[in-house]
């Protein structure tokens, strides 16, 4: 893990590996609660998490520097969200082929599989959710549709997501749920959030 300055009152970690990322995203908000850091914002990505609005960046580099992430175990976080899913993707014949399955056994695992929200981005409330093994990876369409009905659970990569809204993306379409994932009224505005578990459950 590798400790950067950006601007005047922020920090970004550069972790080696994905799986630091949740571990570093824990930790932090841990030594926030704490009271042993100091930051407005510690939002985590793909392979990065930014400390913004930091009073002394560099006394925080130096402390951060010196600290161990626990566990994934430790840090298994408490809060778990059951998603009602319907699996009527059309994108589901698709998935099967790239992984040498039937339908029935793709939605099989996607029910199974317990997923965790890594990091949020593209649209308000779009989490991005791990938990697939490297080799269940699918691409993107060579397209993108220009409209993703809200609601819409999808795979790309190594990732599964649920649009919030309707939006284009170019994202496989395995199911569909009625479940709210972004308010603006609510506490936390986004239904999933850093760190949570999530079950794509049958509706």
């Amino acid at each position: 893990m590798r400790i950067r300055p950006v601007g005047r009152h922020a920090l970004l970690l550069d972790c080696d590996e994905p799986g630091q990322v949740e571990a570093w995203r824990a930790e932090l908000w841990r030594r926030r609660d704490t009271g042993e850091l100091s930051a407005v914002e510690i939002v985590p990505a793909a392979a990065t998490v930014l400390l913004d609005g930091v009073p002394d960046p560099a006394a925080a580099a130096a402390r951060i520097a010196g600290w161990t992430p626990r566990t994934a175990a430790a840090t298994a976080a408490t809060a778990q969200v059951e998603v009602p899913t319907g699996y009527d993707g059309e994108d589901l014949p698709v998935v099967a082929r790239q992984w040498g399955v039937g339908v029935p056994e793709v939605v099989r695992r996607l029910r199974d599989t317990e997923f965790r929200v890594a990091f949020c981005g593209f649209a308000p409330g779009f989490a991005y959710l791990t938990g697939l093994p490297p080799e269940w990876a699918v691409p993107r369409l060579p397209s993108p549709r220009t409209r993703v009905p809200a609601g819409s659970v999808a795979l790309a990569g190594p990732y599964a997501g649920i649009y919030p809204t309707a939006s284009p993306g170019g994202w496989l379409l395995v199911g569909r749920t009625d479940l709210t994932l972004f308010d603006v009224h609510a506490d936390p505005p986004a239904r999933l959030t850093p760190g949570t578990r999530v079950r794509l459950v049958a509706a």
